[in-house]
């Protein structure tokens, strides 16, 4: 498209292409809404998690990490700068770091002074700072990902998580940086993911609705028109999202807010920009350098975003891979059912590292047979 395409005619004010904007938005909320009443989730009437503090990881060290186009990556660490490994965690589409809060409060405990847990925020989401929109590619995220870990973690083994986009940027790391595996990634596991675009899923039709595209093309070339219609994006966006979130056991009502303030909180730009990108991208390539550590595969069998094909496909490419289906959960598994994906992170780490502790353990024991 040439600029003079893109440009205001006739002295109006606005583009020809978004006269019909309205309407469109009309057309793809009622799709929107009509997914999200056929998959509606149920609210628990008691809630376990109602005195939770959800925003745990905001009291935690803090550092800035700047990507080389120059966004600012917002990052927390838990445990000890010096620990024998790192995890770092990747959270997925219109969430933040928050995303992993169980995984941080119960694998603090769980790891001790082994572990270091590294967390931070896609550019665009949560703390981190915006991006021009033609970054938002799941390339990108990968590269973003490797700056994360020159900076946070420039020696030691790593175990990489992520979780929906998340685990996409794991898959694009290990193709733009195949040499750092398996020497210095050792582990990757990716959650409700999928290694190529998400077009397939029951979802795929919503997320090429006329009213999507015509926010996609104003965010590239009239920004501020989006951030008019946030309200009518949102309202497109925000049901899908939300009847995706979670599969058919009761929720914790707390658990809800959370998740949706998380999505909420998401600039529109954003979350539109990301979309394109969610729907084209391929990192099948991925699997080949991934296919040399060990690796965790979960999802839950009500994911409408990545149904449980995607992450099947993934376990039969990956060798040393763990598959975890987790039933009755949708594509927020991680927060929905914590502990089945807590257990199963452990044992990524066990399976990851067995020579490491086992070595670390032989050395302590003969040095206290000698010292004794």
């Amino acid at each position: 498209m040439t600029d003079d395409e893109a440009r205001p005619h006739h002295g109006r004010g606005k583009a020809p292409w978004l006269a019909g904007l309205a309407g469109l938005v009309a057309v793809g909320a009622g799709a929107g809404v009509s997914v999200a009443r056929s998959v509606a989730h149920r609210i628990a009437d008691e809630d376990p998690y109602r005195d939770e503090d959800f925003e745990l990881l905001g009291a935690d060290r803090s550092v800035i990490v700047t990507t080389p186009d120059g966004v600012p990556l917002a990052v927390r660490e838990v445990g000890p700068p010096d620990a024998r490994l790192t995890v770092v965690f990747s959270h997925g589409f219109c969430l933040r770091m928050g995303a992993f809060h169980f995984q941080r409060a119960r694998l603090a405990e769980q790891w001790g002074d082994q572990v270091r847990m590294v967390f931070y925020d896609q550019r665009g989401h949560g703390m981190s700072g915006d991006a021009p929109p033609d970054t938002f590619t799941v390339p990108q995220l990968g590269q973003d990902l490797e700056a994360v870990l020159s900076v946070t973690v420039p020696r030691g083994p790593v175990v990489l998580v992520g979780h929906s986009m998340g685990g996409m940027t794991v898959l694009s790391h290990a193709r733009q940086f195949p040499k750092s595996y398996p020497n210095r990634i050792v582990g990757a596991a990716m959650i409700a993911s999928a290694a190529e675009g998400v077009s397939r899923s029951p979802l795929g039709e919503i997320l090429r609705n006329p009213a999507l595209e015509a926010a996609r093309f104003a965010v590239r070339y009239a920004p501020n028109a989006v951030n008019h219609g946030r309200g009518a994006t949102r309202s497109i966006i925000g049901p899908v999202l939300r009847a995706a979130s979670y599969g058919d056991e009761k929720v914790s009502r707390s658990v809800v807010a959370f998740s949706e303030k998380m999505m909420h909180e998401t600039p529109v730009t954003t979350m539109v920009g990301f979309l394109h990108a969610l729907e084209v991208h391929d990192e099948t390539a991925g699997l080949k350098t991934l296919a040399k550590v060990p690796t965790l595969i979960a999802c839950g069998d009500h994911d409408l975003l990545t149904p449980m094909e995607y992450s099947r496909e993934m376990a039969v490419a990956l060798p040393k891979s763990e598959l975890v289906i987790v039933e009755g959960a949708g594509h927020l598994v991680q927060l929905e059912q914590p502990e089945v994906i807590d257990d199963a992170l452990v044992r990524l780490v066990e399976r990851a590292t067995p020579s490491k502790l086992v070595a670390l353990t032989r050395r302590l024991k003969e040095r206290a047979r000698h010292h004794g």
